[in-house]
Parts: structure tokens; C-alpha cells; sequence
């Protein structure tokens, strides 16, 4: 039985090597996002726009331990998903953490693209959004490094640097 639970701040390719790594395992993977979506049947911009963030965080929270209960799986989740409660801790408990490490410069690269998906990020300048991006990495970053592993992302831009991205991640978990 194995779970694998992919952490890291939005933009980082959680996702993208989740689901990678999950081809070539044979195992579900499962974006909490997506998964919260799902149970709740509205985007989690709708469910922000509702609830504001304390609401979504504690459905967030319900449903992670959810999912977080599945056997074998790989999990990807939300930027801010082990930065509220005792997210990290249980995180830790249920399996394998990885966080996937990038620098603020190649997380707005990756954002400035899909901005207007990103609750906390919509309406905002690339000036703000640079320095926001900055902030919320100061701040999350101490729940990220209690992650059983780390993974660098900075280099992920093309699909062969993904499949190097899974091998190193392969080898970091011993798969």
C-alpha cells in the first residue's frame, strides 16, 4: 500500500508529474482540486467566490482526509493545502510527501499564463503577481520543507525535462 502525496505552491507542475508518475506506476492519481470539484459540483473559483478562502480551506480540509485515505495513489495538492490545520502533519502520517521546489521567477512563468483560474491571483498586475507569488513562497515555505522529500522543478519546461522530472522522483521514493 502506498501513497504518494505531491505538495508545492501553484504553478509548480504538481499536477503535470503527478499524473506522469502515475502513467508509468499503473496507479490513480487524483488532484485534490479536481477531487473537490467533483464532491462539491462547483470550481473552486465558485466555491472561493461563496465561502471566501477559510470556507474553502475547511472543505479543503474535510475532503483531504478523504482522499487521503485511498490506497495506492498518487495525490496532488493545493498550493495552500499544507499550510492550514494540521494538513502537513497528516500529510506526513498518510505517505510519501514530495515537494516539488521552484523559484518565484519559474512560478510566474508558469502562472502569468492561467492567471484568471487562480482564485488568488485573479485581478492582479505581473508586478503583483510577482510580489505576491514572493510573499505567499516566504510564508508557505516552512510547511513545504516538512515534506519527506524534495524535488527542483526550476527546469521542467519541455516533456523531456518532465520524464527527467519523474525519474528523479522515481529514484527519490525508491519506485
Amino acid at each position: 500500500m502506498r501513497r504518494i502525496i505531491i505538495i508545492g505552491y501553484m504553478g509548480a507542475g504538481k499536477t503535470t508529474v503527478g499524473k506522469a508518475l502515475s502513467k508509468e506506476l499503473n496507479i490513480p492519481f487524483y488532484d485534490l482540486d479536481w477531487y473537490i470539484e467533483s464532491r462539491m459540483r462547483k470550481t473552486v473559483p465558485q466555491i472561493f467566490a461563496e465561502r471566501g478562502e477559510e470556507g474553502f480551506r475547511k472543505i479543503e480540509h474535510n475532503l483531504l482526509h478523504e482522499v487521503a485515505e485511498f490506497e495506492n495513489v498518487i495525490i496532488s495538492c493545493g498550493g495552500g493545502t499544507p499550510c492550514f490545520y494540521d494538513n502537513m502533519d497528516y500529510l506526513n502520517a498518510q505517505g510519501d510527501t514530495v515537494y516539488l521546489k521552484a523559484s518565484p521567477e519559474v512560478l510566474y512563468g508558469h502562472l502569468k499564463i492561467g492567471k484568471t483560474e487562480r482564485p488568488l491571483l485573479k485581478n492582479k498586475t505581473p508586478e503583483e503577481m510577482q510580489e505576491y507569488i514572493r510573499e505567499q513562497l516566504d510564508k508557505r515555505e516552512q510547511y513545504y520543507l516538512q515534506a519527506k522529500h524534495v524535488l527542483d522543478v526550476n527546469l521542467m519546461d519541455n516533456y523531456e525535462k518532465i520524464k527527467i522530472s519523474v525519474a528523479k522522483l522515481r529514484e527519490l521514493l525508491n519506485l
